[in-house]
């Protein structure tokens, strides 16, 4: 498969995978700080952004479209940032292709399966509403994207998500609203995204030094709890762990400066 990207500076390849509704449209802040230092590549994952849309959505499909883009864009290795959804792509194709790695950063997610345990975590909740939002309305009965965000504002009263959720939206060329995303196959495939890649895919290619590797959490999102890190060292027994205060899950949009700092080790 062929993915869409951006693609900002010159220098030494930095790849970074978005998250679950994301695109590479979330990451140009990001990417323009840091194009004096990278080249920076930003791709759409399949079924996201403007890259094709599939029947399927798995992890093994994802980390292949990423080996195809290492040779499309003629790329021996690279450093590696993955976002949520993104960050397990990367953390599969790194341990599987570890000559195309110079270095991981892994994003505000865990290698664990986040439907096992305890199901009243709350961003399982919150992504079960998001999927139903993903069901209705039918965009084609909107005609402003104002009218949207009202309909969004009351089922979701969180702004940043909102308008998150909006940049999933475009007009076609005959002016209707529809989704950017492949909201169905999201859909389906929603309790495969969260409950796969968790420590059992890890176990026979344990422990992992082959490249650093980089935690980043927010201190406001559940994603990465103590627990999980003590789990997450048994794989990658060398990584170091950079939290974020005041920062959830979405910390790229949160504080983007301080990424940046992270990402230049300068945190």
């Amino acid at each position: 498969m062929k993915l869409h990207y951006r693609h900002y500076g010159s220098g030494p390849v930095l790849i970074i995978l978005h998250g679950l509704y994301g695109s590479s449209d979330n990451w140009i802040t990001i990417a323009k700080q840091l194009q004096e230092h990278y080249t920076v590549l930003l791709p759409d994952l399949r079924n996201h952004g403007a890259s094709p849309h599939t029947p399927s959505h798995t992890y093994e499909e994802m980390a292949n479209d990423l080996f195809a883009f290492y040779a499309e864009t003629k790329t021996d290795d690279a450093f590696l940032i993955g976002h949520s959804m993104g960050g397990k792509v990367a953390m599969r194709f790194a341990a599987e292709h570890p000559e195309k790695v110079n270095r991981l950063m892994i994003i505000d997610i865990a290698p664990k399966n986040y439907l096992a345990g305890d199901r009243s975590f709350k961003h399982i909740r919150q992504h079960e509403l998001i999927l139903k939002l993903l069901e209705h309305p039918d965009l084609s009965k909107y005609h402003s994207r104002s009218e949207l965000d009202h309909y969004f504002s009351s089922k979701i009263k969180e702004e940043s998500l909102r308008l998150f959720l909006l940049k999933n939206i475009h007009r076609t060329h005959g002016g209707i609203f529809e989704w950017k995303i492949n909201a169905k196959v999201l859909r389906d495939t929603f309790h495969a995204i969260v409950s796969e890649m968790d420590q059992s895919w890890f176990e026979e290619r344990m422990p992992i030094t082959a490249y650093p590797v980089t935690f980043v959490r927010g201190l406001n999102s559940e994603y990465v709890s103590n627990d999980d890190w003590k789990e997450i060292q048994k794989i990658y027994p060398e990584a170091k762990l950079v939290d974020f205060e005041g920062a959830g899950h979405w910390l790229h949009a949160e504080q983007p400066s301080r990424l940046v700092a992270a990402i230049l080790e300068k945190v």
